[in-house]
């Protein structure tokens, strides 16, 4: 996204290029109003342009928790702007005029990043999908196994057998499609902290 119609057509045959395809703004507004594809992908935004500024749509699409990886590139940039950005979550912070290929290599970087981030989301999700289907008692036992407990502990602390402990946890092995005490162990991690705190209820 850039105001700058030259600098906009120059980026655009820049990543046609490399057979990579790229869509085109002039404005936050006309970003946001978009129907962009979902599919992996990065932005490269400007930090000062009419109307809401690269910074302003980067702290909009992080709050909408809807942000893809995000390249600045600038020519109006100083120090206090890039560690703004950086630590908001920004890929790189370029500056006018930047090397073709150090600008190929930091939107590869960034879509390897949404590349990464896409599939941990679709697992945790499909965790997500699964803890689900555990009942209220399921997803206690679930918690205290993550947590390395072992079944007489487990039995002692909720009142219940031993017996009781190991039908709850066989259960939970099947539903969660956990082969190892190891997969359930990574899929509780993958899970939301909130999520993983409503289980301790």
């Amino acid at each position: 996204m850039d105001d700058d119609e030259e600098v906009r057509t120059a980026l655009r045959e820049l990543i046609l290029s490399v057979g990579l395809d790229a869509t085109c703004f002039a404005s936050t507004r006309d970003l946001l109003a978009a129907d962009l594809p979902r599919r992996p992908g990065c932005m490269i935004l400007d930090v000062r342009m009419p109307g809401s500024s690269g910074l302003d749509l980067q702290n909009l699409l992080a709050a909408k928790g809807d942000a893809p990886p995000i390249i600045f590139l600038t020519g109006h940039g100083d120090i206090p702007m890039s560690v703004t950005a950086m630590k908001a979550g920004a890929v790189d912070f370029l500056t006018k005029p930047v090397r073709d290929q150090t600008l190929l290599d930091a939107v590869t970087a960034a879509i390897e990043m949404d590349i990464a981030s896409r599939q941990t989301h679709q697992i945790m999700q499909k965790h997500i999908d699964r803890l689900e289907t555990l009942t209220p008692r399921e997803r206690q036992v679930l918690r205290e196994v993550a947590l390395g407990r072992l079944n007489k502990q487990i039995a002692f602390d909720f009142g219940i057998s031993e017996v009781t402990v190991k039908l709850h946890r066989s259960n939970v092995m099947r539903k969660m499609e956990a082969t190892s005490v190891g997969d359930l162990i990574r899929a509780w991690e993958s899970l939301p902290p909130d999520l993983r705190e409503a289980c301790a209820a």
